[in-house]
């Protein structure tokens, strides 16, 4: 199954490389030195951060806020499912490779989360600027309370007894149900890690079988989403192929060279950045309501 996965992986990616080529080429669009180099940094930051687990939605979304990379901010989800896919991609592979879960638990639960994002993406391209910025923002939120369970120890505190790496019965009905929902809100802007994490410890998986779960689930559904988000012009290309560089560069840095690193304190500045974020989205939406009406 290990090789069906890694070659189904590497497919996705140069599939979702090539379309989005494509998509660049057809809105003419000539990324400049400048933008290349400053798409590596965040993608080399971002992802760096994503594989050791802390996630690079909430990075990235701060970064583009920060810095009003982004002109259109109603490419925001469409953008950070894009550019993370393939870096994410070469994520999982360092994942489904060490960590032992049963095949038909592992291959259903991902589908579910693929299935998911389209349905989602097929939403969130329907949506005007000032309903993403809402929808960010709630996100935003939603991601940091769960970063902040998790640095806590209540997320951990679930699986601790676990031992199982595999799911029959309900639990797997259960699991198929709720990854599928977590595929939804993944095209949202969402992250899927933490609530991924809590979903399959209340099922009573083992701790470590969360984490091929969560990245492959991730490396099927953003190039599945990708899709609807390229062909409704809901990505911004600027620096975009800069940014899988160096996110690529920044997934082999942190899982290869990086042994151990504290990053307790990073987090909670995180949790507090997008909390930030959150309520500057939030703001610039309240702002265009007061402007339509």
């Amino acid at each position: 199954m290990v090789i069906a996965i890694v070659s189904f992986l590497t497919l996705s990616s140069v599939g979702l490389f090539g379309l989005l080529w494509h998509g660049a080429r057809q809105q003419q669009h000539q990324t400049t030195g400048r933008e290349f180099g400053a798409g590596m940094a965040i993608g080399a930051v971002t992802d760096f951060l994503d594989t050791l687990g802390i996630g690079s939605f909430v990075t990235t979304t701060a970064i583009f806020q920060a810095s009003h990379y982004l002109k259109d901010e109603r490419k925001l989800p469409g953008t950070l499912n894009t550019v993370h896919a393939i870096p994410t991609a070469v994520e999982a592979l360092f994942f489904v490779t060490t960590v032992n879960v049963e095949p038909w638990t592992l291959i259903s639960l991902v589908v579910a989360a693929a299935v998911g994002a389209v349905i989602g993406s097929e939403v969130m391209v329907k949506l005007n600027q000032r309903w993403i910025q809402l929808i960010m923002a709630v996100a935003l939120i939603v991601t940091a309370l769960m970063m902040a369970a998790k640095l806590l120890g209540w997320i951990s505190l679930l699986g601790i007894a676990n031992h199982a790496t595999g799911l029959r019965g309900w639990p797997l009905v259960i699991g198929i149900g709720g990854n599928f929902i977590l595929g939804l809100l993944m095209a949202a802007g969402v992250g899927l890690y933490a609530p991924c994490m809590v979903m399959v410890y209340f099922l009573g998986l083992t701790p470590i079988a969360a984490f091929p779960i969560m990245m492959l689930s991730c490396a099927l559904l953003m190039p599945s989403s990708a899709v609807n988000f390229i062909r409704r012009d809901r990505v911004d290309y600027r620096g975009l192929f800069g940014i899988i560089v160096g996110g690529m560069i920044g997934v082999v840095i942190a899982a290869t060279v990086v042994k151990s690193l504290s990053l307790t304190a990073l987090s909670w500045l995180i949790v507090i950045v997008s909390l930030w974020t959150a309520r500057s989205l939030w703001r610039a939406a309240v702002r265009q309501k007061h402007q339509m009406v």
